[in-house]
């Protein structure tokens, strides 16, 4: 079967995470979002998918070119200009014919986390014969997503993308998972900047076409902003979200990958995620809830409290941090204290930016 991952956007919400990493590789427990995201297409199926690309799409690209433990075939089809996420798709057919025929294939945000059941989705799709179904969930606050409303035999009876706060007509969100017959690119024009919300589900839900919601409480994220991607770690702990990390829970809730170093007198915390590779020095305290990514080094002294640490991060002895988020390669150096912080560039010491409250 075959998928669309979108992975074209800037993802401006999540600055200053994504001035040096486009948001689909942005780490969650160790590996990027659209990695987990292939993971779980893999699990129902899904072995042909192509991603869109535009900002920083040789991160994308060169990442996925050295992995080689997929079972689905991934490629890229890098846009120029951003053509939307129904141009996106239109472009592929156009260049690729990817999605001729008769089956239907799915399209999916390259910046959320979730573990919808995508079998039963298609099977949905397919006993109603539907021209679309999207996967929907219940939110608090509907004010940021497409809200749906469903009539008979959950038929899409109206949809209104990002409604003012207090009036949306129900709670039922769009979660950026769609299934589509090929007949949906005809739709769709070419070469336009064209978006699924705002054109082609409103443009077929008032022609009456069998445009289908399938209800879904499984877990889902929209990974979109500092808070979110904070929460989303915090998620895997709880067991909210189950995640292929290569991380092994040792028994006491420190997840731990290969040849992960711990001096005998540093204090780990559970729950705790500590990538391949990284050391931990002598009397060095991490504490609960905190991510250490691949290959990073927490000096002797040193102290992480709710920190999300990336790829190559070094923390010098007698550091301090507290809620920061340490990007790839990023050093602190020893005895500084950082608070509150997005450190981003390379070899970078001084606070960035601050996290949202």
């Amino acid at each position: 079967m075959k998928a669309m991952i979108l992975a074209a956007g800037v993802g401006s919400r999540l600055d200053p995470i994504t001035r040096t990493t486009p948001k689909p590789m942005v780490p969650v427990l160790g590996l990027p979002v659209i990695e987990h995201i292939i993971r779980l297409l893999e699990q129902h199926g899904f072995d042909e998918i192509i991603c869109n690309t535009h900002y920083l799409a040789e991160q994308l690209e060169t990442y996925f070119a050295n992995k080689t433990d997929l079972k689905a075939k991934v490629s890229f089809n890098r846009e120029e200009k951003l053509l939307g996420t129904a141009g996106g798709l239109k472009r592929v057919q156009d260049q690729l014919g990817m999605f001729s025929g008769d089956e239907p294939f799915l399209v999916v945000g390259g910046d959320d986390l979730t573990s919808v059941d995508l079998s039963a989705m298609l099977a949905v799709h397919r006993e109603k014969g539907a021209l679309a179904t999207i996967a929907l969930t219940e939110v608090e606050d509907p004010s940021q997503f497409g809200v749906v409303v469903l009539g008979e035999g959950d038929q899409i009876e109206r949809f209104v993308e990002k409604p003012k706060p207090g009036t949306a007509p129900s709670n039922l969100v769009n979660m950026g998972v769609y299934l589509f017959s090929p007949a949906i690119l005809d739709k769709i024009p070419s070469g336009e900047f064209y978006d699924f919300g705002k054109q082609v589900f409103p443009q077929i839900q008032e022609a009456g076409e069998t445009f289908i919601g399938f209800r879904s409480r499984e877990y889902w994220r929209d990974v979109g902003n500092l808070r979110e991607y904070r929460d989303v770690q915090g998620d895997f702990f709880t067991g909210e979200v189950a995640l292929q990390t290569g991380l092994t829970d040792r028994g006491d809730g420190v997840w731990l990958g290969e040849n992960v170093q711990i001096a005998p007198d540093a204090k780990i915390e559970a729950p705790v995620a500590i990538g391949s590779n990284s050391q931990i020095g002598s009397d060095a305290h991490i504490s609960k809830g905190s991510v250490l990514g691949k290959g990073v080094l927490v000096g002797a002294g040193a102290s992480i409290e709710h920190s999300i640490l990336w790829d190559g991060a070094q923390v010098g002895d007698g550091a301090h941090l507290v809620r920061c988020i340490l990007g790839r390669d990023c050093s602190i150096q020893s005895n500084a204290g950082v608070f509150d912080a997005v450190i981003v560039q390379p070899k970078v010491i001084q606070v960035a930016e601050t996290l949202e409250k």
